[in-house]
This record gives C-alpha cells, sequence and structure tokens, in this order.
C-alpha cells in the first residue's frame, strides 16, 4: 500500500524492477566495455584531413555510430543504477566518470562537421555517388550543409566555444540566487500553524482549500522575489544580450531564428501559435469567471487559479489496476501499440515504487542498443495513472523510432518529443471522462483537463509573448529594467486572463520566478507538442481515415527529416493555425461539459 514505510532497494520484489541486467550483468562487464570505447576512440585523429576521400568519411561515420552506440549505452546503464540509490557510490562514481568522457569523446569527434563544411557541397555530393554506403547519410549532409551560412571560422568558433562558460554565467547566478541564496517568511499552514515556505513546497500551498493560506504563501513569495527586482533584471537581461550577441555572430535576422533554426522550424510557427491564442483568450476568460462561480467568490485573484474546483477523495490504484486503466484508454490506438505497452510491463522497462534513496518523479530512458527503460515513483492515486501513460508514450516512441530508423536517424527533436506522452494522456483522460458515472469524479477530471490546457497551453505562450518581448525590444536597442518587465507582465496577464482576474501589483514579478527564460525560446514547445497531441488524439477519437497508421508513421520516423515535415505527413500541420484551434475547441468543449454538469 501507499502507506508503507519506504523500502531499501533490496527489499524490492525483482519483477517491481526494471530490468537493467539486460545492459550489463554486473559492473566489470560495464568497467570493460568502457575501456574498449576509450581505445577505439583514439582512432578518430587519424581520420582529420581525409574527409574529401568517400573511404575515409564512410569508414570515420562507421567509428563515430560506434562509439556513440557504445558511449550511450554506458550512459544509460551508469544513470539508471545511479538513480536507483543516489546514495550508492560505486554507481555515482561509474556515472560520473562516464559523462565526463561523453565530453572528452564530444571534443575528439568535434573536427567532423567544420571539416565536411570547409570543403565545397560538391565535393561531398560526389563522394556519396563513389560510396553506396553513404547514401544513407545524405539527409544529415544536407542538415549539416543548410548550417553553413551560420558557422563561423575555425578561430571564431573556438573563441565562441571557449567564452561559453561565460555566457551561462547569468543563469548559473540565477540558480544560486533561487535555489541556495534566498529564503521565505514562514507562513500559516492549513491549521493556523507556523510553515515553512520554499520554492517546492509554494504549490501544494496554492493549492489550499484555505484561500488565507493561498493569499499569505502568494504574497510572500512574490513580495521576496521583489526584494530582488534589479537583481532579476539584471540577469535575465543579461541572458538576453548573450542569446543576442550570439545570434547577430552567426548572422541571423534574429534570435528568435537562430533559436529555431537547428529544427528548421519557421520563425511563423511561432508567431501562428500566439496570433492564434490570442484571438482565442475569450474561452480563457469564460473559464476564469467559470472557477470564480464555482469557488464562490466575490473576486478571483492569481493565486485561486491552482486549487480545485471539486475536492474528492482521491482514488486508489494498484499498479495492476492503474496498468488495466492506461491499457483501456489506449485502446483506439489499436493492438500492435497495446503489445507494446504490455511487451513493456512484462519484460522490465518499468522500476515502478519508490525506494529509498530513489530518484524523485518519473521519466523514459533507453538508447539504440538497450529497450526503453521508465523510472516512476508510483503512488496509487491518478497523477500515477497518468505518468504511467505518459512515460510509456515516450517509450513506446522511442521503441517505434529504433526499430524503424538507422541509428544516425533514431533520436527524436525535442520538438516533437512532449508529443507522443500528451497523446496518450489525452486518450486516457477522455476515456476516463466519458466513462465515469460518479457526478463529482466526472467533474474532478473535466477540471483537471481544463487546468492542463490552462497551464500547458495558454500559460506557456503568455510566457512565450513575455520572451519575445524581452528578446525584440533588446534587439531594438531598448534597455528594459526591471520596471519595465513587471510593466509587461502586468498587461500580459491582464490580457490572457481577462476583466474579472485581479492581478495583484505582487504577481508582477513572477517573470523572475521562471527558470526557463535562461534557454532562450523554450517554453513555446510545451503548447505546440500539446496541440499537436491534441489534433492526433482528435483524429484517431473521431475514426479519421488511417488515423492510427499516421500516427504510428509519426513515432517510427525519428529525425529522418524536419519535425515539421514529419508532423505534416502524419496529418498536423504546425505552419497553421489548424492544431493550437483544435486545442480551443477542446478547451471550449470541456468548459461546456463542466457547465453541462452543473
Amino acid at each position: 500500500m501507499g502507506e508503507q514505510k519506504l523500502k531499501k532497494r533490496a527489499e524490492i520484489n525483482s519483477g517491481d524492477k526494471w530490468a537493467v541486467e539486460k545492459i550489463y550483468p554486473d559492473t566489470k562487464a560495464w568497467k570493460t566495455d568502457f575501456e574498449s570505447l576509450k581505445e577505439d576512440a583514439q582512432k578518430l585523429s587519424g581520420y582529420a584531413g581525409k574527409l574529401n576521400q568517400a573511404k575515409s568519411l564512410l569508414d570515420l561515420l562507421l567509428l563515430m555510430e560506434k562509439l556513440n552506440r557504445l558511449a550511450e549505452k554506458l550512459a544509460v546503464y551508469a544513470e539508471m543504477r545511479a538513480d536507483e540509490d543516489t546514495a550508492n557510490p560505486e554507481f555515482m562514481a561509474l556515472k560520473s566518470g562516464i559523462s565526463s568522457y561523453c565530453s572528452e569523446l564530444m571534443a575528439k569527434e568535434a573536427f567532423f562537421e567544420p571539416e565536411i563544411l570547409s570543403y565545397p557541397e560538391e565535393t561531398v555530393r560526389q563522394e556519396v555517388k563513389e560510396e553506396p554506403g553513404l547514401k544513407m547519410y545524405q539527409f544529415a549532409f544536407q542538415n549539416i550543409f543548410r548550417q553553413k551560412p551560420h558557422t563561423l571560422d575555425k578561430k571564431s568558433e573556438a573563441l565562441l566555444a571557449a567564452v561559453s562558460d561565460c555566457l551561462n554565467s547569468p543563469e548559473k547566478s540565477y540558480t544560486l540566487l533561487t535555489n541556495a541564496d534566498m529564503t521565505f517568511p514562514k507562513i500559516h499552514g492549513e491549521d493556523g500553524n507556523p510553515a515553512e515556505l520554499t520554492e517546492s513546497n509554494y504549490h501544494s500551498f496554492l493549492m489550499s482549500r484555505n484561500r488565507e493560506t493561498r493569499r499569505e504563501a502568494f504574497l510572500s513569495l512574490f513580495r521576496t522575489y521583489g526584494n530582488f527586482k534589479n537583481t532579476f533584471a539584471s540577469l535575465l537581461m543579461s541572458a538576453v544580450k548573450d542569446f543576442i550577441f550570439q545570434s547577430k555572430e552567426r548572422h541571423y535576422t534574429s534570435s528568435l531564428e537562430c533559436s529555431l533554426a537547428p529544427n528548421n522550424i519557421p520563425v511563423s510557427v511561432y508567431h501562428t501559435a500566439l496570433e492564434t491564442i490570442h484571438e482565442h483568450l475569450g474561452s480563457l476568460h469564460r473559464y476564469v469567471g467559470l472557477k470564480k462561480k464555482l469557488l464562490k467568490l466575490d473576486e478571483i485573484h492569481m493565486y485561486d487559479l491552482y486549487v480545485p474546483v471539486i475536492d474528492i477523495p482521491a482514488k486508489h490504484y494498484e499498479f495492476d489496476e492503474a496498468v488495466q486503466t492506461v491499457k483501456e484508454g489506449l485502446a483506439p490506438l489499436g493492438e500492435e501499440y497495446l503489445g507494446l505497452f504490455e511487451k513493456g510491463i512484462r519484460e522490465g522497462w518499468v522500476d515502478r515504487y519508490p525506494n529509498k534513496g530513489k530518484r524523485s518523479g518519473g521519466y523514459s530512458t533507453g538508447c539504440y542498443d538497450t529497450q526503453p527503460y521508465i523510472l516512476l515513483n508510483y503512488n496509487y492515486d491518478y497523477d500515477g495513472v497518468s505518468t504511467l501513460a505518459h512515460e510509456m508514450g515516450h517509450s513506446i516512441h522511442t521503441y517505434y523510432s529504433g526499430k524503424n530508423q538507422p541509428y544516425v536517424y533514431s533520436n527524436y527533436s525535442l520538438f516533437c518529443a512532449e508529443t507522443a506522452s500528451t497523446t496518450n494522456e489525452s486518450l486516457l483522460i477522455h476515456y476516463l471522462i466519458n466513462k465515469e458515472t460518479d457526478r463529482n469524479r466526472k467533474l474532478y477530471l473535466i477540471s483537471s483537463q481544463l487546468e492542463q490546457i490552462r497551464t500547458t497551453v495558454f500559460r506557456q505562450l503568455l510566457f512565450a509573448d513575455f520572451e519575445l518581448f524581452t528578446h525584440e525590444k533588446t534587439e531594438a536597442g531598448v534597455q528594459l529594467t526591471a520596471k519595465d518587465l513587471c510593466h509587461f507582465w502586468h498587461d500580459i496577464n491582464q490580457k490572457y486572463y481577462g476583466p474579472e482576474m485581479v492581478v495583484d501589483p505582487e504577481n508582477d514579478m513572477e517573470w523572475a520566478r521562471i527558470p526557463h527564460f535562461y534557454s532562450d525560446f523554450y517554453v513555446y514547445q510545451y503548447a505546440t507538442g500539446y496541440a499537436a497531441a491534441n489534433s492526433f488524439s482528435c483524429m484517431i477519437l473521431e475514426g479519421r481515415e488511417n488515423a492510427v497508421e499516421k500516427y504510428k508513421g509519426f513515432l517510427k520516423s525519428g529525425s529522418s527529416d524536419y519535425p515539421i515535415n514529419v508532423l505534416r505527413r502524419a496529418g498536423v500541420d504546425m505552419e497553421t493555425s489548424r492544431p493550437m484551434e483544435d486545442v480551443v475547441r477542446t478547451f471550449d468543449s470541456l468548459l461546456d461539459m463542466l457547465e453541462g454538469a452543473l
């Protein structure tokens, strides 16, 4: 049961652990492969200066594949064993050792792309004609040459690499300030007693049924951030300027273009997502009004948004029940997909339960030469069921991609990564809502999906609006201050959440709490990934022609083409407004269901 005392790793049943022994039977075998990797890597330098010879080019590519596949296998094993028990020094040492060596291996291989780019493109085309084994790499070569206008000479590239640590200083300082140096005043918990407020427990206070607890946590947190507003503004704007500097050095027209270029994503995708959501903010305004009504509030504030509108006892799911529930939810994907799901449960993909020292949270891992693996800390509630569906989505995506693509194209891009996992979640929640007969539990599930869309689509695109503002103003020569950032944040929140939302002045500092702003133009991908997943789930549930086969085609594509093309072939065109409009349509239908059930 969920209330059991936390077990030691050795006390967990073997059937509840991932089958890590399929990768290496023991540390000795791992170390043998590690030594082989280091020995074979010494051969890399012998190919420098010879890549205009077809045989040498192919031999190097095959050697790099062998080395990288082995390095990934070693890293996956070490990281999995270290995460089983973070207090185990043996496995932490393995993880540290392979991590350091992977950086060294990257440095040894770093000559490859600059040397390829030093030749005329016609030279490489001719090599492909001469050597049949090179034909598989045509798209990879095309992608390298696509970046040529933005690749600098060796001296400049070396200089940018040398200063990269300095350019990352704002993010490092931000992390230290927020995680190590900042402390918050104590507040009153639900029981009225003093309670410690931290970044990690702030969200739990926002979900409190006690409104004064929510309000006090909100005010205490953001007033503390406000005490450092000039420091936060300086750090963020330094990070923005650093990225703009790099984008200019690489001859991009904007920092947005620079950020999207590696995956060949047009900047229009970013702008279309924002423009489409702006046209449909009335749906979010409607949601705010409905939440205000359900919570019986005279006025609604930002600290009221996270509290559940329906208070129900948590439903208990044993792990086997969770597996069955997810299978039923994913039934529209067909027998082949369900067979892979069952294979994962049966063949040790999943490390199920918490144990003493185990890493928190959940993730999917694995590489080309291993089966997929999933770390869970299963907690017997609906979140645990949903997490199982989510991580299985990642793992089956990895399985399909690895089985259908050569190694060079077996990984999928970040732009596509969350789509498969979120499609599973969408199918699961749709199934649970439709089958639920208990009125309150049905309302709870509907409101849970509404909140997911609010936070994953509307909120992330609000963030994307703020990012675009900071970069475009800086590129235009405007020196933004803390006052400017707070003013824009206030206005954009009022615009998104509408006239019924009271945006307190303390909330104006929320921008300082978002670490993703130090990873330029990252957050919009949460929204686009959710939109793509919603489109897939709608097509599948509506039984559109070949919808499941097209979706599986997406899962099998890896990085054999650019993300936009991979999605378009499967029926989702992210260069149009349709996917985001579909999300709003789903949001509106859920609002209708919520109102209709009241």
